[in-house]
């Protein structure tokens, strides 16, 4: 399969639009494209997180003990699960639904988000789980800033402790519905995070994430996508409550600079000890991005590599997913998989693309 964009970047300024029916044959070309970068995004994203299911809170040992060096592909998750126990194969968890709710929110707001709905939305969505019998609940920092809004605290004060990758996992929307404007993305990151993730660590690696989908469904190289992420990452970090958590901006670098590894149980044992598999936004997160980078050029290994790697799979799995679908398209992964993924969980994927591009726009 060929995985290169018919072009790199179709800025504005680099792109000299004919007149008739050439200059409308391109501009549908191009809202294709974009389209297909989305929709790539949010299967990968759904996709990831099914992968990371039944493996998500295992340590790598355990992974590999039960199924091997690498998940073999989407599976049920074990009667054992502490978290999903006996959950059938291609089910998602919270990265894919509370992303799926964020963009919703982006849609009914015209691009805007409120502390009220999102605090709305999270506590909403946390009752439909212990409805639905679930184990798989809010994180710690969404739980602490959900009680702190509860308790009457400001939201312009709640989530000064949230340094895990909350915002992160479920920021993909904001970067599909964003061009590749840095501040209009640093701002639209802070005001759907900032609730439940306002520090600098977990703002950074939510802007990267963003930032990079964004420039991805432009048309962007990987490289000059990753350039102007880590600028986006930059500002939302200024933008945060400052911790002692680590470096995030340093850890992205290095993920950056991580060679192409083979797919392979040696990368991940590598990988995931180089970087951390745990919460924090500073461990998972440059973990994702290290697999993207790494093992970019073949998009369903990354995933099943990202879903082999220990602890918070689900979470490393949809990150790289979403990246990888953005910059590779609605193809990069088995179509059988992304549809049953699609079809089991009742997700409209292509259409939430769309109403995402049309605040692009």
């Amino acid at each position: 399969m060929d995985y290169s964009p018919w072009y790199d970047r179709p800025t504005c300024a680099s792109v000299i639009v004919p007149r008739g029916s050439v200059a409308l044959n391109l501009m549908a070309a191009t809202s294709d494209f974009r389209h297909d970068r989305a929709f790539g995004a949010l299967r990968g994203l759904a996709l990831g997180d099914a992968l990371g299911m039944p493996t998500q809170s295992f340590t790598r040992e355990q992974i590999v003990s039960r199924y091997g060096e690498l998940l073999p592909g989407l599976i049920s998750a074990d009667d054992d699960h502490p978290y999903a126990p006996g959950l059938s194969a291609g089910t998602v968890t919270d990265d894919t639904e509370q992303s799926v709710l964020v963009a919703h929110l982006l849609i009914e707001g015209s691009g805007r988000v409120t502390p009220e709905s999102m605090a709305t939305m999270l506590t909403s969505w946390e009752k439909s789980v212990v409805a639905r019998g679930l184990r798989d609940l809010l994180g710690p920092s969404t739980s602490a800033a959900l009680a702190e809004w509860r308790a009457g605290v400001s939201p312009s004060e709640t989530g000064r402790r949230g340094v895990t990758n909350g915002a992160a996992m479920r920021i993909t929307p904001v970067g599909i519905a964003t061009s590749p404007d840095e501040n209009l993305l640093v701002e639209r990151v802070v005001m759907v995070s900032s609730l439940t993730h306002r520090t600098d660590v977990a703002l950074g690696a939510a802007g990267f994430v963003a930032g990079c989908a964004s420039a991805l469904i432009e048309g962007y190289t990987w490289v000059d996508a990753a350039s102007f992420a880590l600028g986006v990452a930059s500002k939302c970090v200024m933008r945060g409550v400052p911790t002692d958590d680590g470096e995030v901006e340093s850890r992205l670098r290095e993920a950056l600079a991580s060679p192409p590894l083979p797919v392979n149980g040696k990368t991940a044992d590598l990988l995931a000890s180089r970087f951390g598999v745990d919460v924090r936004a500073v461990a998972s997160v440059p973990t994702a991005v290290a697999v993207t980078t790494a093992c970019g050029g073949d998009p369903w290994g990354a995933l099943r590599l990202s879903a082999s790697l220990g602890d918070d799979t689900d979470t490393m799995a949809s990150i790289a997913g979403a990246l990888l679908g953005a910059r590779w398209g609605s193809h990069a992964f088995p179509d059988a998989d992304t549809s049953l993924v699609e079809r089991h969980n009742t997700l409209d994927l292509g259409t939430l693309a769309s109403q995402l591009l049309e605040l692009r726009r």
